[in-house]
């Protein structure tokens, strides 16, 4: 590869960049006058223009993702002796959060052109304990959600989507979050919409819905009589002051994410050994990162980038399968071809909404002369 140019004679373009602007800096400073800042009205409106937005009956505020991952999987009465299908590419959290219930996480190998489980390995997996399917939105591309919800279907199963990294994706025009039984998202700093940190949870189900909103409160029915064993879950106003601007932004910021994709794509078509992403006909992908896959020496190539100045990410190294609490639990000796070849292969690259063009074109000659020497 060539020799990097000095990164300091020109400004560094992260990987990553919240945009937080005047809107959400009044917003909070609106509760913190308030004295409310505990959950409280503004996490209850927020969750209401989320569940609108999205198309559901109701949408739960959580504290992060994972533990909106792991209410719902509690809430449909998941636990010890059943299996949930997953897949080993992807955070930890999406199989962590089938232990902390009791039940098994039962992997299944990703499509290497999408990243997302691969539904022709479903049925296969499908045991008499298996209840439900966890597919995982990676990198703001939907999974196969057509030919899931027919198996599930078919086979009496769960969906439970983990949307974390999918705000606003569609599946012929219906938004992730009303396509399963139940989908769940993140609101950490780096996701297309923030809120500094907390989860959603969307259903159309009301049971369900009551359910999460219990087990999130130390499982209350009402103040001070506690049904269930529950726990403190709850978001906070504060983060929901947050989160209410981001949520009315986060269709144009998703436009943005998805024309700074089409231009690195199209500089990137055709630079030897690097695979740009995709986009499943009849599917939104919002580019929650732009993921190429780098034939050969991938490290070599993000510590020269680094060197320019250009951040980058490995979104994920090891796969969950590989990572040594997964092998003390008995994974150690599965293999998944596409899961363990893409931990060496992928590459994200800055895509956010304040990537500007220049950005761009110095992020495609970057790699073209990385690759190309």
């Amino acid at each position: 590869m060539k020799r990097a140019r000095p990164a300091e004679t020109e400004a560094a373009i992260p990987l990553a960049h919240p945009l937080i602007g005047e809107e959400e800096k009044r917003a909070v400073m609106r509760v913190l006058e308030s004295g409310q800042l505990a959950q409280g009205p503004v996490v209850a409106q927020f969750e209401e223009e989320f569940a609108r937005w999205c198309g559901v009956k109701h949408a739960v505020a959580v504290s992060s993702g994972t533990t909106g991952l792991h209410l719902a999987l509690l809430a449909h009465g998941l636990g010890a002796g059943d299996e949930v299908i997953t897949v080993p590419f992807t955070f930890i959290a999406s199989a962590n959060a089938v232990l902390y219930t009791g039940a098994t996480p039962v992997f299944v190998d990703v499509e290497p052109d999408t990243f997302c489980i691969d539904p022709s390995l479903v049925e296969a997996a499908i045991t008499p304990r298996t209840r439900a399917i966890l597919p995982v939105n990676l990198y703001g591309q939907p999974a196969s959600m057509v030919e899931l919800q027919e198996i599930a279907r078919r086979r009496g199963l769960l969906v439970i989507e983990d949307a974390c990294q999918a705000h606003g994706a569609t599946v012929q025009g219906v938004k992730v979050g009303a396509l399963g039984n139940t989908a769940v998202f993140s609101l950490y700093p780096t996701k297309n919409m923030t809120a500094g940190e907390g989860g959603l949870i969307t259903t159309d189900d009301d049971r369900l819905a009551a359910s999460v909103r219990m087990l999130r409160q130390h499982g209350e029915s009402e103040r001070y009589k506690h049904q269930v064993l529950g726990y403190n879950f709850r978001l906070t106003d504060l983060a929901a002051a947050i989160g209410l601007p981001q949520l009315r932004h986060v269709d144009a910021f998703n436009a943005s994410r998805r024309h700074n994709a089409e231009a690195l794509s199209a500089g990137l078509k055709g630079v030897p050994g690097i695979t740009p992403p995709v986009e499943r006909r009849g599917y939104t992908h919002v580019y929650h990162q732009y993921t190429v896959r780098v034939a050969k020496e991938r490290d070599r190539l993000r510590a020269a980038l680094a060197a320019r100045g250009i951040g980058s990410g490995v979104y994920y190294p090891i796969p969950v399968h590989r990572q040594p609490v997964y092998v003390d639990r008995g994974y150690g000796d599965q293999s998944y071809q596409w899961s363990e070849q893409l931990a060496r292969e992928v590459l994200s690259l800055p895509v956010h909404p304040a990537v500007s063009e220049a950005d761009i074109r110095r992020i495609v000659q970057a790699v073209s002369e990385e690759m190309s020497s």
